[in-house]
């Protein structure tokens, strides 16, 4: 899902009832807090760190702290409605789990550390050629392409270790 995709209302609830679900399941207990940190998560889309969820649920909410936001995360992906993202800057970001037709890939740029989902089904077509050429039977895939963004182009940043763009 990420960012590219506004969820529905219905939508929100059901994610929530999975949430709740599984936390009874775990006899994990439900918090006011817990619920602001996860309505903010499943209506920002995706690609956030910590750090940007915080600040998000803190306009809400001020009293909310860096551990609950961090704990609430791990639980979201512990229970697969989130996936943990590593774009090479150090920084794990978050998203909504893939539902399998909404998959993406990302562009990152290296500059300003932009993300942009795309899908492309020539690229499907041609990862699923590979690992059949090679006896692969694929479950999942992260396709991530680094570079740098228009904006960073026209600005003329460069990447560190690279002549300016």
């Amino acid at each position: 899902m990420g960012q590219a995709a506004e969820l529905s209302e219905q939508t929100i609830n059901d994610l929530h009832d999975a949430l709740s679900a599984y936390m009874l399941k775990k006899g994990l207990r439900s918090t006011s807090q817990r619920r602001l940190v996860t309505d903010v998560f499943f209506r920002s889309g995706g690609h956030l760190s910590i750090e940007d969820l915080l600040a998000k649920v803190r306009e809400q909410d001020p009293r909310v702290g860096y551990a609950t936001v961090y704990r609430t995360l791990r639980l979201l992906a512990e229970c697969q409605l989130a996936n943990v993202r590593h774009f090479g800057d150090g920084v794990a970001r978050y998203e909504l789990a893939d539902e399998g037709e909404h998959h993406h890939d990302h562009l990152i740029c290296m500059g300003c550390s932009r993300i942009v989902e795309f899908e492309d089904e020539a690229i499907e077509v041609l990862q699923d050629r590979v690992a059949e050429r090679y006896g692969f039977k694929l479950r999942s895939h992260k396709h991530e392409l680094y570079g740098v963004c228009p904006e960073c182009q026209a600005a003329g940043r460069s990447i560190e270790g690279e002549p300016p763009v």
